[in-house]
């Protein structure tokens, strides 16, 4: 009777709430994991599931005299995590088929994300071959009864959900020896409760989650800034977004893909956040491609309105790029200003009080909601074309793996047109209430140091040219509150690599995405972290590997996951959407990438397919040429491609900025690491530069063509 009122009582609340198949939890010897929020997770568990569990109590919490009170009827074993031989009574307890709860962070989480994951736990479901069945509890962390005071804004009463998901094991891991085994079975609950995670995400629109980050944060919360130094809170943000929304519809009708040609810059945000509210798509116009790029890409989409900024076109002296496009009408938004009416400003007064009345009611989650463009790299730009789901799927990632919170201040400076720009710097913060600083050009490099010192940024994300150019220019101290460097959309250069971490003291996180997973798909963090790779798969992204003819290391990526592209427009086909099937079949994409695994699952890059020559029957990685170069000459730029040679298939041409460079010298580098002789580029050639792409990634389109013109 005591337990059924206690029930009741919470229910009423906290407005309880049990999702997923109860019936789960039927047979005996089943080891319950969850993630630990509060104080009240013991009690909600034990209220809320269906079944009689013994719970693993951590020692600390037992010398509080309230909890060993509540605790005194319920089955509840007390153990030390960090100590090895506790677990064992934990086995002893499954093995007689006993159900058993059990906390695998050990304390609870003071930054809102997974805490460290003790090995003890995953050992002993690997031990035992007991069931796991993960549940997540969400919104505990919010109440009084946690411990993110100072963090995130607590409520008296916030609502709670158990997530209960689907029956897992985890077998015994392989390993050298019983340390070893222990270590990656820990590893591999870490990886199932970050799985947990991103599968209970809550399915969302753009807008709907930044309304649902405005409601726990408050509208008088300050977010975002840019060069104009004027903090913005979520509630003046709503303001803008209201304004522009209202606006931009009469130019545009639903579902139509407008064109969005705008720097970083809050109201770029708010742009976006607009046209997605009112059921537009926008299409993120990369600026840096050229008139023909714009063209092309604006085919493919089939853009006929594009939205841009008059100021912005002046300063960037982009009057060329947007003239006198064909079918397609540039508005500027300074220009509509002058079409608010009264309407308009109490339309705008009613959606800053009332901003989920402004959302269209008939998007789903899986509508498109952005059109990215790749980079070009490889052709003519194609439309990438992001759901709601895709794009918050990648943020809930993103989120599980690192320990952002709302103390953390981004540094935004890549462009919003880049993938890793709108989804990691304006999606993650702004959705997630994280402070962030964005900035008009990645290139400033003497300035950009000094705005992360003077803005306290946190977080910064980059190019491996980009960190290392900021590198140069800043000061020992500039750097001094940033926490997490991550760096992703080129190979990080190991010397750039070295000269952080012995100037700044700073560990540079290196990553991997492509745009049409939006875009990350493995990170290193400083949870699991290994030199000399790009991370471990993101949770919830499934992945196969296809041998390559040629290559005994390695294959080609294929990935499926709640991230991936809804498909591709093509300038062949205009507003043809259409999803390239991999081997794998349907869902899975190829990624045009070669990868390897370590022992411990982290990813290694061994090239693209399309960077590969075969040179005498060999596959040949350009990559590697162009490490002979760094490893020759490391204080300049060097880049590879390949022309057609009539005596062994293909051969290899260097790029560099060295004048002095010498075969010979590229020759000693590959003795020196080992290479193969093939790899020894057969021509060099001197540019003053090296060609890059707006995203600063190198241009090999133009190499290629140069290449083959002798």
């Amino acid at each position: 009777m005591f337990k059924f009122v206690l029930r009741l009582l919470m229910h009423f609340l906290f407005r309880v709430e049990v999702r997923g198949d109860q019936s789960v939890f039927g047979p005996p010897k089943t080891l319950i994991v969850a993630n630990h929020e509060s104080f009240l997770d013991g009690l909600l568990l034990g209220l809320f599931l269906p079944v009689r569990a013994t719970f693993v109590v951590h020692a600390q919490v037992m010398k509080n005299r309230w909890f060993r009170l509540a605790l005194a009827n319920v089955p509840h074993l007390v153990v030390e995590p960090a100590n090895p031989l506790a677990m064992k009574a934990v086995i002893r307890l499954l093995e007689k088929g006993e159900n058993v709860v059990i906390f695998p962070e050990g304390r609870l989480t003071d930054t809102g994300s997974l805490m460290k994951v003790y090995d003890g736990a995953a050992f002993v479901a690997a031990k035992t071959g007991a069931r796991i069945v993960p549940v997540r509890i969400s919104g505990a962390a919010h109440s009084y009864f946690g411990r993110l005071s100072g963090l995130y804004p607590l409520h008296m009463l916030p609502k709670i959900s158990l997530h209960v998901l689907a029956p897992t094991a985890l077998p015994m891991p392989e390993g050298p020896n019983a340390k070893a085994r222990r270590r990656r079975a820990g590893e591999a609950m870490r990886q199932l409760l970050q799985n947990m995670l991103v599968q209970t995400r809550p399915r969302r629109t753009l807008y709907q989650a930044f309304c649902d980050a405005r409601d726990s944060f408050g509208r008088k919360f300050r977010l975002a800034e840019d060069i104009n130094m004027v903090e913005e809170t979520y509630g003046s943000l709503t303001t803008k977004i209201a304004a522009l929304a209202r606006l931009t519809e009469r130019h545009t009708s639903p579902r139509e893909h407008v064109g969005v040609l705008m720097p970083n810059a809050v109201g770029s945000v708010a742009l976006v956040l607009g046209l997605s509210a009112r059921g537009r798509v926008p299409a993120m116009l990369n600026y840096t491609a050229g008139r023909d790029g714009i063209i092309a890409a604006c085919t493919a989409a089939q853009v006929k309105t594009i939205l841009t900024s008059r100021s912005f076109i002046a300063k960037g002296k982009l009057d060329d790029l947007i003239a006198d496009l064909p079918g397609i009408r540039v508005q500027h938004l300074e220009d509509l200003r002058g079409e608010i009416t009264l309407l308009d400003k109490l339309g705008i007064l009613f959606a800053r009080t009332f901003p989920r009345a402004m959302g269209v009611v008939d998007q789903q989650p899986n509508d498109p909601a952005v059109i990215l463009f790749t980079s070009g790299s490889e052709g003519k730009p194609k439309g990438v074309v992001h759901s709601h789901d895709s794009l918050l799927a990648n943020v809930a990632q993103i989120r599980a793996v690192g320990d952002f919170t709302p103390l953390d201040k981004f540094m935004v400076a890549l462009p919003l047109f880049h993938s890793f720009g709108l989804t990691a710097g304006a999606l993650l913060p702004v959705l997630t209430g994280c402070k962030v600083f964005f900035y008009p050009n990645p290139l400033h490099y003497r300035l950009i140091p000094e705005l992360i010192y003077d803005r306290n940024c946190t977080v910064m994300f980059g190019t491996s040219t980009f960190l290392a150019n900021y590198a140069k220019y800043a000061h020992p101290y500039d750097f001094g509150r940033l926490r997490y460097v991550v760096a992703g959309a080129e190979k990080l250069g190991e010397e750039t690599r070295r000269v952080w971490m012995e100037k700044f003291g700073i560990r540079i996180l290196e990553g991997y995405g492509v745009t049409e997973c939006a875009p990350v798909i493995a990170v290193n963090t400083p949870m699991a972290c290994h030199s000399g790779t790009v991370g471990q798969l993101l949770p919830g992204i499934e992945h196969r590997l296809i041998p390559v003819p040629g290559l005994e290391q390695g294959g080609l990526l294929e990935v499926r996951g709640p991230n991936l592209m809804l498909g591709y427009l093509r300038y062949e086909r205009p507003g043809v959407l259409e999803f390239p099937d991999g081997e794998s079949g349907h869902g899975w994409y190829s990624t045009g990438d070669v990868i390897d695994f370590d022992e411990d699952r982290f990813v290694r890059i061994v090239g693209r397919v399309k960077r590969f020559a075969k040179i005498a029957g060999e596959m040949v990685s350009l990559e590697v040429s162009e490490k002979l170069a760094l490893t020759a000459s490391p204080d300049h730029s060097h880049a590879t491609s390949s022309r057609p040679d009539a005596s062994k298939g293909e051969a290899i041409v260097l790029f560099t900025t060295d004048r002095e460079l010498k075969r010979e010298q590229l020759a000693e580098a590959a003795r020196q690491t080992g290479q193969t002789e093939l790899a020894i580029p057969r021509e060099i050639r001197v540019l003053e530069a090296i060609p890059l792409l707006g995203t600063g990634k190198t241009d090999y389109v133009t190499l290629k063509k140069l290449a083959e013109t002798r």
